[in-house]
């Protein structure tokens, strides 16, 4: 029997090289006061298949993903990526996957997308600062990469890193970002086997912008936003829990874990209601999990009020 593992092209083919380029010089030309967010939308992706994973709910637009979010290697400000992202290069691109296991190796962009079927999934994604979004997300199971190279019985977590080069992110200093870099995450083994943890390659059926994460990224849809590691170029399996910078920078604040939990307040705010973009007001209820009930049974015994 013939399994197809998925689409068979190079990422700098899913746009001819020319056009892609041309188009980065006729953007580097345009002043940004005309420049809408359609302009620069990204490659399309071929053949997504559907994921049984997806929510139902409401869409935000592309317009507003695109242009409020976090990724302080390009500013703080949430409009800032979106700005400071635009000439993000992104080819070529390899991801190190290291550590305890028994055949790590480096893939391409051009292997990952090649892994497996690549799905849309439509997920909800809460941020710590209380508000909360659905995108439809363009991945595969973060644990097709891991089986990959075999992760030995040592192995009880993995450490994410990000993409820093000044030369491309002048404001990704921790004297401007207030944070250190390279930016580093981290899940449990577990929690990066589940199903739902997302090796994402896109978002509405296109290549991901350079501001959401490009190339590649991690989605954990029941964590708060942080947690979801953008630009990966080095993932390395551990036997000890590894750092993750915002739980460096403020650990009283950014736990380890931080599941979506309701019942655990920022210090400096409630996580009971959240803001669903673009509303003005908190009167969305947080669901536990961010209603994600699937991931239940990784928490079962666990103090998730120590343990946030």
């Amino acid at each position: 029997m013939l399994i197809k593992k998925g689409p068979d092209f190079r990422y700098s083919e899913i746009t001819p090289k020319s056009v892609h380029l041309n188009r980065r010089k006729f953007l580097a030309g345009v002043p940004a006061v005309f420049l809408g967010a359609r302009v620069a939308r990204a490659a399309k992706l071929p053949n997504l298949a559907k994921s049984p994973f997806s929510t139902t709910e409401k869409q935000n637009t592309y317009d507003l993903v695109t242009h409020y979010n976090n990724f302080y290697e390009f500013g703080t400000a949430k409009s800032d990526p979106a700005k400071n992202a635009r000439n993000f290069k992104t080819e070529p691109w390899t991801v190190s996957v290291e550590g305890l296991a028994a055949k790590p190796r480096k893939f391409s962009i051009e292997e990952i997308l090649k892994l497996a079927p690549i799905e849309d999934r439509v997920y909800r994604h809460r941020c710590v600062e209380a508000w909360s979004i659905v995108v439809p997300w363009a991945g595969y199971s973060l644990s097709t990469l891991l089986k990959q190279v075999e992760p030995l019985p040592k192995a009880h977590f993995v450490a994410f890193q990000s993409y820093w080069n000044l030369r491309q992110m002048p404001l990704a200093r921790p004297n401007i970002a207030g944070i250190e870099f390279p930016y580093v995450e981290g899940l449990r083994l577990d929690e990066a086997m589940h199903p739902l943890a997302l090796l994402c390659v896109g978002m509405y059926g296109e290549t991901l912008p350079p501001q959401d994460g490009a190339p590649v990224r991690l989605v954990v849809p029941w964590k708060y936003g942080f947690k979801s590691i953008k630009s990966i170029v080095k993932i390395r399996l551990v036997d000890k829990q590894p750092p993750a910078t915002w739980n460096l920078e403020n650990a009283h604040e950014y736990g380890f874990y931080s599941n979506v939990n309701p019942h655990v307040d920022h210090p400096r705010w409630s996580q009971a209601h959240e803001r669903r973009l673009p509303g003005l007001f908190s009167n969305h209820p947080t669901l536990m999990f961010n209603g994600y009930d699937q991931v239940a049974s990784l928490y079962s015994g666990m103090d998730l009020r120590k343990y946030f």
